[in-house]
């Protein structure tokens, strides 16, 4: 895999990667697949840079950067640091690549089949790592995206683990002990208390959870239950830690402040509470979080007339 060049310093100082090609066995669009794990535009974990996606996880054998080229027949990719192998092992479920659409079937509904027409390689991605899933959806509770984009990007660069390899500019991992992020952190990164503290009592619970949710894999009504158990833990933060974390088909994230009206719009033309929501995506059973993405596509949104959330910030409080 070609990455760009580096300079004598920062050659010597990152060792080289370990390299491997992922070929679908279908097309997939594995690009949208990926970038749904960005949070926002300056998310220190994951960006784009001259043709190449550049991400840092914290796996289970340590930290991570991988580096995808996305070719038309398959991705390229190149690992470094100690997790460099488990992220190349991981990578097909990344793409998009063990996301099952088998038994799914749009035509209940003429804008869903026509945006399955129009995207047909759509496929849900994973990362296998729940805990970081579920403490970024954690600080997406009740605040806008850009205020979470940018808690998260202010915890990372402080208190994450700088990337291995020739990053394109300074990239950062998760945190390793969220617990020990002290309490004016929180508050200068714009992280009300309900969340830190959310985040806090899972991470000292981090390990046993790992353990049971590897445990319950595939069983998606278990790890709800077990997530929904966890202090300040909802329906909204399980499902989107379910879809971020094992690319759950089946997930909706109920409660959120516009979903429900966005699905309702596409489907019906007009605006429809979360139970309506349900009612509506229930002959897609199973695919339900493949059709809210699906629709998100199709091009057909409701009128922005409403107020819009806005952004509080607590720090001045």
């Amino acid at each position: 895999m070609v990455m760009p060049a580096l300079s004598e310093a920062s050659a010597a100082r990152d060792s080289s990667p370990q390299e491997t090609e992922y070929r679908p066995a279908e097309p997939i669009d594995v690009t949208r697949a990926v970038a749904f794990q960005q949070r926002g535009a300056h998310d220190p974990a994951q960006i784009s840079a001259a043709g190449v996606i550049w991400r840092v996880s914290r796996t289970p054998q340590g930290v991570a950067t991988l580096a995808m080229r996305v070719q038309r027949q398959r991705v390229q990719a190149a690992a470094w640091g100690p997790g460099a192998g488990w992220v190349l092992d991981q990578l097909p479920g990344l793409c998009g690549g063990r996301d099952d659409p088998d038994g799914f079937d749009p035509s209940a509904h003429p804008l869903v089949a026509a945006a399955h027409h129009r995207f047909p390689a759509l496929r849900l991605g994973r990362t296998d790592l729940v805990f970081d899933a579920l403490a970024s959806a954690v600080f997406e509770q009740k605040v806008t995206g850009l205020q979470a984009f940018g808690a998260w990007r202010w915890i990372l660069t402080r208190f994450g683990e700088r990337a291995p390899g020739p990053t394109p500019r300074a990239m950062f991992a998760p945190p390793a002990d969220w617990q020990r992020i002290p309490s004016w952190s929180w508050h200068r990164a714009g992280v009300e208390p309900p969340q830190s503290r959310t985040v806090t009592a899972a991470a000292r619970r981090r390990s046993s959870l790992e353990r049971a949710v590897t445990a319950m894999t595939g069983d998606a009504d278990a790890i709800d239950r077990l997530l929904t158990s966890l202090p300040g833990v909802g329906a909204w933060t399980s499902a989107e830690a379910r879809i971020r974390a094992f690319g759950d088909p089946d997930a909706v994230s109920v409660g959120d402040y516009h979903l429900a009206h966005e699905v309702g719009f596409a489907l019906t033309g007009h605006r429809v509470d979360d139970d309506e929501m349900v009612e509506l995506l229930a002959p897609w059973a199973g695919h339900r979080q493949r059709v809210i993405r699906l629709l998100g596509l199709s091009g057909v949104h409701e009128p922005r007339r409403g107020a819009r959330l806005h952004p509080e910030d607590h720090r001045s409080r």
